[in-house]
């Protein structure tokens, strides 16, 4: 992309204010034509809510829009798609049991006659689409028997197909193996040469460093600069981020691991169609270590993290916390007995929202003294040991007796790690640990699972970022359709383990 290349859409002083909350506060934004333009900030700095009011779903409540160099108001998502303005949310907004033509031309239907559906020119026209990017994709296949990145390329087509020349990504390669994200950006390369303008949305700054021509963060809802690609560094945009210095690598020493203190064998679990997830899954964890387990999501990891939680029953196999069984064990009883549960999903499963966080903190042990005794509960004590971990685990936005709803995701992460570790695990259960949160949080989680790991306590480790499951793991297992393939030391190769993550280890074997 040249620099003269000409401006398509400006954002000049966008500001747009919530109840007690500026979200975005004078904020310019630029895009030129043919290039990707990197949104970068902190959770809560405004990226999304500028984005959604560039999509037509907020009003700005100063400032404005010009596309093309034509001062518009966008009020709708119709509204901006008819300017050209395509957006792929984090979450697909794809129907499954639909195929993918019917999926890219839903509510833009061809029709014959003037009202009946012209299938097969919907299926030849985005046949074509699909051929002319390169994406690979039957038009014919339903949604729900296609890749996750296959899925993604539905939601470019249909910004392609309603002639979108304007690509709003947020976090696009959440949820994408290394090969499925390098895939993508040689699309975006592709599509950029044609002369879309792209902008990208994500927390991942070795990402923004492969495919941005331009970077702008946000801090705190302000604009704080926008750099090139050239001459930017990971550890200078997180520091613009954050607005100090950020150990962006895991520092810690060798493990020492002892005895292992979580026991799995053979262990098969059925998910909610009946079906089995996890198939014949064994493995230890030991004191002192971090076991990391890689997999493309859907491979049975939620269930295995359900069946070792005491979430999901088993249908056979064993769990062991020590020298206790617990296999089809109640929740409660399995943490009593040793398991810290850091759960995938904070907001459904790591936290009562409506509750305070002195609440939160005592959700498993207020019936335990010091909280309680002989029946009566001490509310000043659970305010006392909740202001002790929320200033241990560095919790801002809030007291005990904030409600958890009104806090950040990054903190609210803050008050599951301050409950689940302040209560003494030997055995620690992270699933997802840092999803969504920006480089600040991530830094702070991961030096309290090495903290853990250092104090002797068993962390099993499950998370889709291969970035953080090989920094952080002492030892790695490979999952797929419910399976252990693999098995690595921190030294094998993000190449290797997307390889065996899609089965292509099986593959060669057979």
């Amino acid at each position: 992309m040249a620099d003269d290349s000409p401006v398509v859409l400006e954002l000049r002083g966008i500001t747009k204010r919530f109840p007690g909350v500026v979200a975005n506060d004078s904020v310019d934004f630029d895009l030129r034509r043919g290039e990707v333009h990197a949104l970068l900030g902190e959770n809560g700095a405004g990226k999304s809510t500028l984005m959604n009011v560039l999509y037509g779903l907020y009003q700005p409540d100063e400032g404005e829009i010009l596309i093309k160099g034509e001062p518009v108001r966008l009020h709708s998502p119709k509204d901006a798609i008819g300017r050209g303005i395509g957006m792929v949310h984090q979450h697909f907004m794809l129907i499954p049991v639909m195929t993918v033509a019917e999926n890219i031309v839903l509510a833009t239907e061809p029709t014959q006659a003037g009202f009946l559906l012209d299938y097969r020119a919907a299926s030849e026209r985005v046949r074509e689409l699909s051929r002319s990017f390169n994406f690979a994709i039957d038009p014919e296949a339903r949604v729900e028997s296609i890749t996750v990145g296959q899925q993604q390329r539905v939601e470019i087509l249909k910004a392609l197909y309603r002639h979108a020349d304007i690509l709003i990504l947020d976090e696009p390669t959440a949820v994408l193996t290394p090969q499925e994200a390098g895939e993508l950006f040689e699309i975006l390369r592709n599509l950029t040469r044609e002369g879309m303008s792209v902008i990208f949305i994500t927390h991942k700054l070795n990402e923004v460093l492969d495919i941005a021509d331009r970077i702008t963060v946000l801090r705190r809802g302000k604009m704080i600069d926008t750099v090139t690609r050239e001459g930017a560094t990971e550890e200078g945009l997180a520091r613009l981020m954050v607005g100090r210095d950020v150990l962006l690598r895991v520092d810690k020493p060798p493990a020492q691991p002892g005895e292992p203190l979580l026991s799995v064998e053979d262990l098969r679990v059925v998910d909610d169609r009946g079906l089995e997830a996890v198939r014949g899954v064994s493995f230890d964890v030991r004191a002192g270590e971090i076991l990391g387990i890689a997999g493309v999501d859907g491979n049975g990891q939620s269930e295995l993290i359900d069946a070792l939680s005491g979430l999901r029953r088993s249908g056979s196999g064993s769990v062991r916390i020590g020298e206790h069984d617990v296999t089809g064990a109640a929740p409660s009883t399995i943490l009593d007995l040793g398991l810290g549960h850091i759960p995938e999903d904070r907001q459904r499963r790591g936290l009562v929202l409506e509750f305070s966080l002195a609440e939160n903190v005592a959700l498993h042990d207020y019936d335990k003294a010091p909280d309680s005794r002989w029946g009566w509960l001490f509310p000043r004590q659970l305010v006392r040991r909740a202001r002790e971990l929320l200033s241990q685990f560095d919790v801002r936005g809030g007291g005990p007796q904030t409600r958890a709803a009104a806090l950040s995701g990054g903190n609210q992460q803050k008050v599951v790690l301050a409950r689940e570790i302040g209560r003494g695990p030997s055995v620690l259960l992270a699933a997802q640990p840092t999803r969504g949160l920006d480089v600040g949080a991530i830094e702070f989680v991961h030096r309290r699972l090495v903290e853990a790991r250092d104090d002797a306590k068993a962390v099993l480790l499950v998370s889709l970022e291969l970035e953080e499951i090989l920094s952080l793991s002492d030892r790695i297992l490979v999952i797929y359709e419910g399976q252990i393939v693999a098995e690595h030391g921190p030294d094998v190769s993000e190449e290797r383990l997307g390889i065996e993550m899609t089965g292509g280890r099986r593959a060669e074997a057979a």
